[in-house]
């Protein structure tokens, strides 16, 4: 067996940008900002898997009084494809995913492929009430992967559509 290795980081970072499908006539605004999912060391020889939270915030303000729907999607990051996303390290790579809830079954990417992305349906915003929302990116590291020493990281792109 080899000996244990510790890497000293391994973050991903959760970069938002919009996408903003709106027509020009309507008075809304949608804007969104993010936090990274820092998983912080991995061990290789630990048996339990490494989760780590980040979020993405959605402020959505009006000129008049409406409602207002969207959705949340992340996208695969470097590796691709959903059911493996991978932080990478020159060639060498880690895998993980990002999650919709806490329980991480339910992978958060953009609705397809057995993915889960947040929607919201008719919100009521006026002047007065914007609407703000924060929603936790759940990430999990798997155990016990074989990989070098070092930092891993990884940019998902978060899209909001309203």
């Amino acid at each position: 067996m080899p000996p244990p290795m510790t890497c000293p980081r391994a973050t991903i970072a959760v970069a938002a940008g919009l996408s903003l499908a709106a027509a020009p006539a309507l008075a809304q605004t949608c804007t969104a900002t993010s936090t990274g999912v820092a998983f912080g060391a991995y061990s290789t020889t630990q048996v339990a898997p490494t989760d780590a939270t980040g979020s993405v915030s959605v402020r959505c303000t009006a000129l008049l009084s409406l409602t207002v729907s969207y959705t949340v999607d992340l996208a695969t990051g470097g590796s691709g494809t959903y059911s493996a996303r991978a932080m990478a390290q020159g060639a060498a790579t880690l895998g993980y995913n990002l999650y919709t809830t806490a329980a991480r079954t339910t992978v958060w990417g953009n609705g397809t492929g057995g993915t889960s992305r947040i929607s919201t349906l008719g919100i009521l915003i006026t002047p007065l009430t914007p609407h703000n929302a924060t929603y936790t990116v759940f990430g999990r590291i798997p155990a016990r992967q074989n990989v070098t020493i070092g930092p891993y990281t990884d940019g998902i792109l978060a899209t909001v559509t309203y």
